[in-house]
């Protein structure tokens, strides 16, 4: 009698297994890269095509992954990328890191797992493993994922193993990486888990495994939920402190010189990222059907939703006070990205605040050293390039926006030559010219 899950340990332990990942995005080519570097061979599938022929020329589409990464592992034969999704039946563990976006009323949008589900599913064998990395609701990997496998007539624990474990990417930070972060696990079964565990403790300095897949969702969502909430909670008191005249980015250094009992958290311009405005929605949704209302998550979620609206007040006082109107001011933005430092531009509130200054007749124009051109986006059509600083430049614009604070901004030069800053990241002390917001 096979025993697979003994088979399947072996290969993971000693390298012989095929690992296919689906879903080269910002969760799936770091992780694909990883196991290449341990030495393992890596299928990577995407659905675009675009991004395929850039992985197989050795270019990288992500500002802070290196070409020569990519260049290493297409190079050494060790990373295959193509759309063929029947590529699947070769490998010895898949790994699906699709989106998870949210539906216009909120409501969590699985149709890219249930669409890869669909289309890996004739293609699946016995002795394989699969991972969901995509975050979502506690409960997906049990009722949606488990059954679905299960119709190939396979005995999760026994033939095939299933596993959740969360991506918990951070672009752009350079202390902690896809190898260093440690890996939360769990299985369906305690087989399952066991054989997720050799799947990625080659990869990974530390995973930890918890009692059962639901618990691995939670805790993702939990991370992320407590980010949202702590940072609705700094954004609204960024509110009062405007009222009050007091500068809030002060009180938090203050605050900080307390050495237990508070985090430091701060205001922005609204959320941002493929995670925290999205996350706290799929745990709202869910706990609908045990008959809850999470008031305090939705909160949070109101306050930080109304952040860009805030921004485009302060914007509008600004320019009031010092004689302009909204209509036809010349307004440059600096950083659409959804933070510092990175390329990625999803869920941006800069976007959002672009399209209502434009809605109330500003000219706007951005810079963004990482985002050269704004692509076509599902919501908004803005077609800008980004405008180069120089002190020509900025002194054609009646009021400079900062929302996203990357460290290439030159912010003396900035500070010099612009007439008005409204600041949404604390980088400049408040004066008349210059608005904390």
């Amino acid at each position: 009698m096979v025993n697979y899950k003994n088979d399947l340990i072996n290969k993971l332990k000693d390298n012989t297994s095929l690992i296919c990942v689906i879903g080269l995005g910002y969760v799936g080519l770091p992780l694909a890269l990883n196991f290449c570097e341990k030495k393992y061979n890596v299928l990577g599938l995407d659905i675009d095509e675009e991004k395929i022929n850039k992985i197989n020329s050795g270019s990288s589409y992500i500002s802070y992954i290196k070409s020569s990464r990519i260049k290493n592992a297409i190079d050494n034969k060790s990373l295959e990328v193509s759309s063929n999704i029947s590529s699947v039946k070769k490998a010895h563990a898949i790994i699906l890191c699709v989106p998870t976006p949210l539906t216009k009323h909120n409501e969590p949008d699985l149709s890219f797992i249930n669409q890869t589900l669909k289309s890996i599913l004739p293609y699946l064998q016995k002795g394989q493993i699969l991972s969901l990395e995509s975050t979502t609701y506690p409960g997906t990997t049990e009722e949606i994922v488990k059954p679905f496998i299960e119709k190939r007539d396979f005995k999760i624990g026994s033939d095939f193993f299933l596993v959740y474990s969360p991506e918990r990417e951070d672009p752009g930070n350079k202390k902690y990486n896809t190898r260093t972060i440690p890996k939360i696990l769990g299985g369906i079964t305690n087989s399952c888990k066991e054989a997720g565990q050799k799947l990625y403790e080659k990869t990974i300095d530390k995973v930890i495994t918890v009692s059962d897949t639901k618990v691995a969702e939670m805790t993702k969502l939990l991370e992320n939920i407590h980010r949202a909430v702590n940072i609705g909670l700094i954004n609204e008191l960024k509110v009062l402190s405007d009222k009050m005249k007091i500068d809030l980015y002060e009180v938090i250094d203050a605050a900080s010189t307390k050495p237990f009992g508070f985090v430091p958290y701060y205001p922005g311009p609204g959320l941002g990222g493929h995670c925290i405005p999205i996350d706290p929605f799929y745990l709202t949704w869910k706990a609908k059907e045990f008959g809850m209302h999470t008031r305090f998550i939705e909160l949070a979620g109101e306050i930080n939703t109304y952040m860009p609206f805030y921004v485009l007040e302060k914007t509008t006082d600004l320019l009031n006070e010092n004689g302009f109107a909204i209509k036809g001011s010349k307004i440059l933005i600096l950083g659409v990205a959804y933070k510092k430092n990175v390329d990625d531009m999803r869920e941006s509130p800069s976007i959002v605040i672009m399209q209502l200054l434009k809605q109330k007749g500003a000219c706007i124009e951005y810079s963004d050293p990482f985002i050269p051109e704004i692509p076509k986006l599902r919501k908004f059509s803005l077609k800008l390039k980004s405008t180069p600083i120089t002190k020509e430049t900025l002194k054609k614009f009646d009021l400079v926006l900062l929302l996203t604070d990357h460290d290439e901004f030159n912010y003396d030069l900035i500070e010099k030559n612009s007439a008005l800053i409204v600041d949404t990241r604390g980088r400049y002390k408040p004066s008349k010219s210059i608005s904390r917001s």
